[in-house]
């Protein structure tokens, strides 16, 4: 069985002293959780999560991270500099950051490469929007998703993925895939991961990205591959975020 495990991403949302609220709140409310858990931060809090959460059983990572190990990038942030945060986890590939920064699968695979080199677990996301699912093209846009990242890594570097299917078009727009549609999806990823390193695929956490929320948790999670969630409004309120989190207890 796979561990399940419930990540938070905060988006462009914080501030120091909220912040300081949140974790504190959800550290408390974890106490005997079988479930793993993480949030990624915006870049400028990720020295707070380190100093407030090290030591405690919340995970804390990043929203996104450069290709390159250095050099003149202006505003990007390289996977050295994460790896001084004490990042465990960076979100790669983000649907909004395929939307709005034009990141392209290749890009994708190399910032996950990047994170594998540097000890941090990729959270790779993957998914389609409405137009692509309403003409029955699902399959094919997440497979060629992952199949640029499996591309670029060895065999034994598949163990140390986590994917979020995230449909597009379920994510804040109040719309939710069925635990069957979602179900679907992951069990294709699975497959996929398999067709390049048949054990590592078999640990392979595939975490549901498209608005889980405390409601629907826990009838996600019972699907045999949906191994989590990568949640986003949820994770900005404690008691959201903890019933996620039991939830997949």
């Amino acid at each position: 069985m796979r561990r399940k495990l419930v990540v938070g991403n905060w988006k462009m949302n914080g501030s120091r002293t909220s912040n300081a609220v949140l974790l504190s709140e959800i550290v408390a409310g974890l106490a005997a959780s079988g479930a793993a858990s993480a949030v990624c931060v915006p870049a400028p809090y990720l020295a707070q999560c380190q100093a407030q959460l090290a030591g405690t059983a919340l995970g804390w990572g990043a929203q996104d991270v450069s290709a390159h190990a250095s050099g003149a990038y202006t505003g990007e942030i390289s996977a050295a500099m994460l790896q001084d945060f004490g990042c465990g986890y960076v979100v790669i590939g983000h649907s909004e950051r395929r939307a709005y920064h034009g990141e392209s699968d290749a890009q994708v695979a190399a910032k996950t490469v990047a994170a594998l080199a540097a000890g941090i677990t990729p959270i790779v996301c993957i998914g389609e929007t409405l137009a692509q699912r309403e003409a029955g093209q699902t399959d094919a846009v997440v497979a060629q998703q992952l199949g640029a990242v499996l591309a670029a890594i060895s065999a034994d570097d598949v163990a140390k993925l986590v994917l979020a299917y995230e449909p597009v078009w379920a994510i804040g727009t109040g719309k939710t895939a069925t635990p069957q549609m979602a179900q679907d999806v992951h069990q294709v990823l699975h497959a996929q991961l398999a067709q390049k390193n048949a054990v590592a695929a078999a640990g392979v956490q595939i975490l549901y990205g498209g608005s889980m929320k405390p409601e629907n948790a826990k009838e996600l999670m019972a699907m045999p591959d949906i191994d989590g969630g990568l949640i986003g409004g949820a994770a900005l309120k404690a008691a959201d975020f903890l019933a996620i989190i039991h939830a997949a207890d």
